[in-house]
């Protein structure tokens, strides 16, 4: 059976590559707040796991990733 944090990790992983197939395609700007929400969120999901796993390289990544994300969503916000 699969621990929440393996299902946390597989929902980042599919969130983060949607997301750049996304915008890779044109079918999101990168400055949509839902890209940047799938990048935040895919990015906290693998942090969470490598994190459980004691993997840290792809853990660093991820949450520099996600930081990246989330200034990115409070630019947006700050201009609405």
């Amino acid at each position: 059976m699969r621990t929440i944090s393996g299902w946390l990790g597989w929902y980042g992983v599919v969130a983060t590559i949607g997301a750049y197939i996304l915008v890779s395609f044109l079918i999101l700007p990168p400055t949509s707040i839902w890209y940047q929400l799938l990048n935040l969120t895919g990015a906290l999901g693998v942090t969470i796991e490598t994190y459980y796993r004691k993997d840290y390289q792809p853990f660093w990544l991820n949450l520099i990733w996600a930081v990246i994300a989330l200034v990115a969503i409070v630019s947006f916000v700050r201009t609405l």
